[in-house]
């Protein structure tokens, strides 16, 4: 990476920070197998005056939902979870799901969810909303368990996924594509069917043999410290803290939680994501270890959506060019994106900010950091990319 690229990068970073666009951003760029870039700016607490480090942990909400789908794969690859299997056969409270009829009342789906169906976000679930009479049920699900939160009563990741497919669907599964709570309900899966606790298997599997030693669902007092401070943007330059739990997510991260979120309850730092990251590009081998059969990579890392499905991407994320398999957005037509990208790129982004891309076409990616509230890919976020994608393979 040119000397130049490394500088626009950097002013990129602070233009935003200056704007009231995000409070801190930390970026990470391997190729070949080696660093070539790391970039911090701004703040991890604006409050306190401490600034954004390398070692700060984050919130990074939706880049849960690929080391989610990761774990489902090692189950796959050793013949203990089928992805074919209807959901209801692993967790009670999903038989007969049902759909809201145009009279109000509820009818059987013709189709079965699957744990196919969970990877790629065609289950019928939702995140929640006003649109549907199954929305609205979920926002009420939400809520009521949100309240439960640090309480004896804390409702846990099985416990959650059952009393959700208790409630009607939004569509018949495979007929369309919603981002929804599917991910979360595969978290609940992957606990049933490994007879370990989520976060167990998660830390067993992927976090201990990649030696991601501060990504979990709750972040030790002992590391409380390093935990970055989140924020959102106003009218103003100035920046707004924001401490509010969110999808059932506690904001301190303190303590192991009863709800380990397959979908969005994970922190971690951006070295530690980048070793996840980095183990997908290598067809899952990191330092002499080996989490996925490159086979399994390869079937992760590929697939497509009906033009159904596609079409309900296209209405939630845009994402021209991309297609979405296994808990991932996966680049297809590289000339729909609007800037450049490459064959097979793969990643995604987070509530937060968070952001990855791995390129393996040219054996590259790019880690993101921020800790932004309702933000997701920002063009800050987009012109990096174009930057380091403009230098590199020229």
């Amino acid at each position: 990476m040119r000397e130049e690229t490394k500088k626009r990068i950097g002013e990129i970073i602070e233009e935003a920070i200056a704007a009231g666009v995000t409070a801190g951003v930390s970026v990470l760029f391997i190729e070949n197998g080696e660093e070539v870039h790391f970039d911090v700016h701004g703040m991890a607490d604006k409050e306190n005056g401490i600034p954004l480090r390398r070692d700060h942990i984050h919130r990074i909400f939706s880049m849960t939902k690929p080391i989610t789908a990761t774990a489902a794969m090692i189950l796959m690859e050793r013949g203990v979870l089928d992805f074919g299997t209807p959901v209801h056969e692993i967790l009670p409270g999903f038989e007969g799901n049902t759909l809201i009829a145009a009279d109000g009342s509820r009818v059987p789906s013709p189709t079965e969810m699957t744990v196919l169906h969970l990877l790629n976000m065609t289950s019928g679930l939702s995140y929640g909303g006003l649109d549907s009479e199954a929305e609205k049920a979920t926002v009420r699900l939400l809520i009521d368990c949100s309240r439960k939160m640090r309480t004896p009563e804390e409702v846990g990741t099985v416990p959650f996924a059952i009393k959700l497919g208790q409630l009607p669907l939004c569509f018949e599964p495979d007929s369309n594509w919603q981002y929804s709570l599917s991910a979360d309900v595969l978290g609940a899966v992957i606990e049933t069917v490994s007879g370990k606790r989520f976060g167990d298997f998660l830390r067993d599997e992927i976090f201990a043999p990649l030696h991601m030693e501060d990504t979990g669902f709750f972040v030790p007092e002992e590391k409380q410290d390093r935990l970055a401070e989140c924020y959102h943007s106003t009218n103003t330059t100035e920046m707004r803290h924001f401490t509010s739990d969110n999808l059932m997510i506690r904001y301190d991260m303190k303590g192991r939680p009863a709800f380990e979120s397959g979908g969005a309850g994970l922190c971690s730092t951006i070295d530690d994501y980048a070793r996840f990251a980095h183990m997908l590009l290598n067809r899952g081998e990191l330092d002499g270890v080996r989490i996925l059969k490159p086979a399994t990579v390869d079937y992760f890392t590929s697939g497509d959506l009906t033009p159904a499905q596609q079409a309900g991407l296209r209405r939630r994320f845009g994402l021209g060019g991309f297609t979405y398999q296994h808990l991932m957005r996966q680049m297809r037509e590289p000339g729909s994106y609007a800037g450049p990208t490459r064959e097979r790129e793969y990643g995604w982004d987070s509530w937060t900010g968070c952001y990855f891309a791995c390129m393996p076409m040219d054996n590259a990616l790019m880690v993101l950091m921020e800790q932004k509230a309702e933000c997701g890919t920002i063009p800050m976020t987009r012109k990096i990319r174009n930057v380091w994608l403009t230098d590199s393979y020229s």
